[in-house]
């Protein structure tokens, strides 16, 4: 009994950590398997296989902008906590701090900032939060964490789907082989009978 439930506990991590990545399941016997409802012909199940194949390619895609995206996030809310820890320490003091902003693409403008305990957050979809310094940098600490994990959970989801591209690339062959020597077979069987 409780063999059957840590089993069934690994299946559901492993299909929770991979979540909307199916499987693909390797062919063993590939005789037995042509022989299932479905898979009449080679060519129908290598057209499955590859249309299998053809969504693995799309979800790398996707994967792969996603990462892209979280790889440019995050040195940019490192670079911000670095600039909020930075105004926390002058915030005791009365002196300006002088700076450089960005107002267009490499195009910067020295200001002078007096110390504040305000900021203003961009926080996407062309909207902008004014927060206290501690409120900020602990909405960017959680954000570069949560950033982190996801980058790392996405990692994980293109190593897994790297694996079910081998695996499907694999199935193929065996299908095509086994229908290679399939005809082979036949071609050699009508030879023989003709003569």
């Amino acid at each position: 009994m409780a063999t059957t439930v840590d089993s069934s506990n690994a299946v559901q991590a492993t299909s929770k950590k991979h979540l909307g990545i199916p499987e693909a399941i390797f062919v063993e016997d590939v005789e037995s398997f042509m022989k299932q409802p479905g898979n009449d012909t080679a060519d129908a199940v290598l057209r499955k296989l590859d249309e299998q194949y053809q969504k693995y390619k799309y979800m790398e895609l996707n994967l792969a902008q996603k990462k892209q995206r979280l790889k440019s996030q995050i040195p940019q809310i490192k670079q911000t906590l670095e600039i909020l820890r930075h105004m926390q320490k002058k915030k005791e003091t009365t002196d300006p701090m002088e700076t450089h902003f960005l107002l267009a693409d490499n195009v910067y403008c020295k200001a002078s900032v007096p110390p504040t305990d305000k900021v203003c957050l961009w926080l996407g979809a062309n909207v902008m939060l004014e927060y206290d310094i501690d409120e900020a940098q602990s909405l960017l600490e959680k954000n570069l964490a949560t950033a982190s994990r996801n980058l790392d959970s996405l990692e994980e989801d293109l190593d897994f789907l790297r694996d079910q591209f081998t695996t499907t690339e694999v199935n193929m062959a065996r299908v095509y082989n086994f229908d290679v020597k399939r005809r082979s077979k036949d071609n050699l069987l009508k030879s023989v009978k003709k003569s």
